[in-house]
């Protein structure tokens, strides 16, 4: 398949597998309603740095070894599984009557990046979806670090696009969103999509 080919197919598979609801999306709408645009952006941004750090696993190999290493596998996986989990259940227990947004000289009430970063960077699934598709778009006989980094910056582009139409579509409904009972909703709704996720996850096999 010419290169030219491999890009437009890998772009519009990757462009199908960002618009598929999953974690990330419910991360960057539920942080955009209650916590604010930037917050929701830097939650983007993180999301986007743990598909980065997965292209590297893939890369330089360790996406390989997860692939064929059952107790890697599995490691990562309760460690992913756990972390949902604990969101979740925070939210769940403990959601907020009210948001305050930040001044600009405050620092932010939560890093929503290292936690958008962590929920991909704990997902296995994250790291045997690039091993088993990223190859498939690699004309043979190209360099594998370059392509497969070149395949995951689209990827990365594609999910900061959606992310910023997510995060444009609730600016308009700000306003009713962050009533108190709204924002309560909200916490618990996500803590319990976090919670699935978790269960999802640690139930999941190769």
């Amino acid at each position: 398949m010419p290169i030219t080919d491999n890009l437009l197919a890998f772009t519009l598979a990757a462009t199908l597998l960002t618009l598929t609801p999953g974690l990330d999306t419910a991360l960057v709408l539920r942080t955009a309603t209650v916590e604010g645009k930037r917050q929701a952006l830097r939650a983007a941004l993180g999301i986007n740095a743990g598909c980065l750090l997965w292209g590297a696993a893939v890369a330089f190999g360790l996406g390989a070894l997860i692939a064929v290493s059952e107790l890697a596998f599995n490691l990562l996986k309760y460690c992913g599984a756990a972390y949902l989990a604990w969101l979740g259940i925070n939210m769940l227990l403990r959601p907020r009557r009210a948001f305050v947004p930040a001044r600009a000289s405050e620092k932010p009430q939560a890093n929503w990046f290292l936690k958008g970063m962590l929920g991909n960077a704990l997902n296995p699934k994250v790291g045997i979806f690039y091993v088993s598709f990223l190859p498939q778009f690699i004309p043979q006989g190209e360099p594998l670090v370059p392509w497969t980094f070149g395949l995951v910056s689209i990827h990365v582009m594609l999910g900061l696009i959606w992310a910023l139409l997510l995060i444009g579509a609730t600016r308009s409904l700000s306003g009713v969103l962050r009533r108190e009972k709204v924002i309560q909703w909200m916490d618990r709704t996500t803590g319990l999509v976090f919670m699935l996720f978790a269960a999802r996850l640690a139930l999941s096999k190769r």
